[in-house]
């Protein structure tokens, strides 16, 4: 008898990892921890403005916006981040007029060249002030017409590498070329991601069956509860315990949706949905809905240990509230812990609710990165066990071909 098949079974975590390394040759992103800094910081040297405004779209954004959030309010930065992303005319309008153009480095990326908000929201810059090599540097594939008008103009330009996609392109000159400039550490950036791409890609521990579990072992195992659970558990909830990491949300709920939503190879449908939330805010809100909606959720908790402040609820009676001077000369950084602290336990005693919770050490450029660094190989892990491609997006790109046909149309 002769037999043929082809069904796709789930694959082991030692299937898994190596196919993992097998892509690791072909895409980019996973060895942009060893990228060579110098010429980004060079150019940072010789930026005299005081104001740097990055104009594009979602991957060319998000990544550097989670890390300027993080960071801007920690470190004493030496310039100001500004981001024009949307077409909305209100907030084009209304976050360039307190803008100095006369004193602005405008950084344009787009991987494609043609991204057609970052084109329109450059045209607009274009009206309001001479655009050119002394205010204007270019982030872009080598060969897009953006680096041609780049290069028409004598415009400085840094390369997107082709084998790196937007959403994971924030450790390239995407990112690390704006954050250098306004006097973020981009060495320690990559340090702190390739602790985690170093403890991921070693060899060692993949039979060890102690309990504790090393950054491999947890995200395998993370990746796999996901696409074995896909059914059961389709909404992926991102439960932040600090203002900071809001953009961090922001940027997660692109790569998650953006990577995952595909169709498999058996042309099936498949998807997560990223939700993020901040506490302890939306304790008033999305918690409802977490503790008593329907079982359909998983919740990772991030938490900060340490926020390098030391601000703390004064110690004051207010006459009619004397019940709660217990909160009195209690840091506020161990309030938002001790509100996340209780907010897990209600989850964990339930039973029924999946979730996790990551302690990252401090707010610090080696924090942030290594937690992006391990959500970017988490999203690869749960693709590869999904059958699916993580990094093409044509349910996108359908979109933008209706949109141009449209307006070819209107004219």
């Amino acid at each position: 008898m002769q037999y043929r098949n082809n069904f796709n079974s789930t694959m082991l975590d030692k299937e898994l990892f190596s196919a993992i390394v097998k892509e690791k040759e072909e895409r980019g992103y996973y060895n942009l921890p060893f990228k060579d800094t110098t010429a980004f910081k060079e150019y940072a040297a010789t930026v005299k403005q005081n104001n740097v405004v990055v104009i594009g779209i979602g991957g060319s954004t998000l990544g550097t916006y989670a890390i300027y959030q993080f960071l801007k309010h920690s470190k004493e930065l030496t310039k100001e981040l500004f981001f024009l992303e949307t077409t909305d005319p209100i907030d084009i309008q209304s976050k360039m007029k307190n803008i100095d153009v006369e004193d602005t480095l405008f950084i344009v990326i787009s991987k494609s060249g043609t991204t057609l908000e970052t084109v329109a929201l450059f045209k607009y810059v274009n009206s309001l002030v001479k655009c050119d090599k002394h205010n204007t540097v270019v982030i872009t594939e080598n060969d897009s017409k953006l680096n041609t008008y780049a290069q028409a103009n004598g415009m400085k330009m840094f390369e997107i590498p082709k084998n790196v996609g937007g959403r994971f392109s924030v450790l390239s000159a995407v990112g690390l070329l704006p954050l250098a400039i306004v006097g973020i550490d981009i060495d320690t950036l990559l340090r702190g991601a390739k602790n985690v791409h170093d403890s991921f890609f070693e060899e060692s521990d993949l039979e060890q069956n102690d309990d504790s579990l090393s950054i491999k072992k947890r995200v395998l195992k993370k990746a796999r509860f996901f696409a074995e659970y896909k059914n059961s558990f389709n909404i992926n909830v991102v439960f932040s315990y600090s203002s900071r990491l809001e953009g961090f949300n922001k940027w997660y709920i692109q790569l998650w949706g953006e990577s995952l939503g595909k169709l498999d190879i058996n042309s099936t449908h498949q998807g997560l949905t990223p939700v993020g939330i901040i506490g302890p805010v939306d304790q008033h809100s999305f918690l409802q809905l977490i503790i008593e909606g329907r079982r359909d959720k998983t919740v990772t908790f991030i938490k900060v240990n340490d926020f390098h402040c030391d601000l703390s609820v004064p110690d004051i009676t207010l006459k009619g509230l004397e019940e709660l001077d217990y909160i009195n000369n209690i840091k506020f950084s161990s309030l938002i812990n001790e509100q996340a602290d209780a907010t897990i336990e209600a989850i964990c005693s339930l039973n029924d609710i999946p979730c996790d919770v990551m302690n990252i050490d401090d707010i610090s450029e080696y924090s942030i990165a290594g937690l992006m660094y391990e959500y970017e190989l988490l999203t690869s892990l749960t693709a590869k066990l999904l059958q699916i491609n993580c990094y093409n997006q044509p349910g996108v790109e359908s979109g933008k071909k209706i949109l141009k046909e449209k307006l070819l149309k209107g004219q």
